[in-house]
């Protein structure tokens, strides 16, 4: 709930969905797991769902969305098809159906790669060095801006040469840092690191080599 508020969303407008349709709280057939994602919504199939979502985030199973599905989202959607190898919707089709929508998937070969690369190694590195006791959701959070502040920042030679582009801009295209851009070791790590501290999850200070700057600093 805490990550939803800074978010700006209300939990009673995010709705979970599975086989059945949306996971509501007039449901029967829920076991534990999926009762603590139930909502008081009339909101019944997952065609409901989409009418007027601004988001879809599918960690599901190959092609379960159509065009004419996320045709009924609201304008500008966000749609994060993250099934691999084959996602809930391919980026062809989004494109065809709704332009307007920002994409994402699992996948190294469309724009926009969603790898937990990005983001665990770091997370677990900059929490070790602070001795924290914890991962907490804070924690979890400053990984997450620091990702997306990256993502603004000019791209380095490194990735462009990696991709084989001469030119890399955040955009529809980019909005998440690459896996080949060196600075995630420092930039996730430290603000991980800080984070724990600021929290109290840690029992120790910055080490003095931080921030971290190159893998030469591991």
């Amino acid at each position: 709930s805490k990550l939803l508020t800074l978010a700006g969303m209300k939990p009673e407008n995010i709705f979970m969905c599975d086989r059945k349709g949306v996971i509501h709280s007039g449901r029967d057939d829920l076991n534990q797991y999926k009762a603590m994602f139930a909502v008081d919504t009339d909101k019944r199939t997952f065609d409901d769902a989409l009418d007027g979502a601004d988001i879809f985030l599918g960690l599901s199973g190959p092609d379960m969305v159509t065009g004419e599905q996320i045709k009924k989202m609201a304008p500008n959607p966000i749609i994060f098809a993250c099934a691999n190898p084959v996602p809930e919707i391919m980026p062809e089709v989004v494109a065809e159906s709704r332009p307007d929508a920002v994409m994402a998937t699992g996948r190294s070969d469309y724009p926009n790669q969603v790898n937990n690369v990005l983001g665990f190694p770091f997370i677990f590195r900059g929490a070790l060095d602070v001795r924290a006791t914890a991962i907490n959701e804070e924690m979890k959070l400053a990984a997450a801006k620091a990702l997306a502040n990256l993502a603004k920042e000019p791209v380095t030679k490194e990735v462009l040469d990696a991709y084989g582009v001469d030119s890399m801009e955040f955009g529809k295209e980019y909005i998440i840092p690459k896996a080949t851009d060196s600075r995630l070791l420092g930039i996730v790590s430290t603000a991980v690191a800080q984070a724990a501290i600021d929290t109290g999850a840690a029992e120790g200070p910055l080490p003095a080599n931080y921030p971290l700057k190159s893998l030469e600093d591991i």
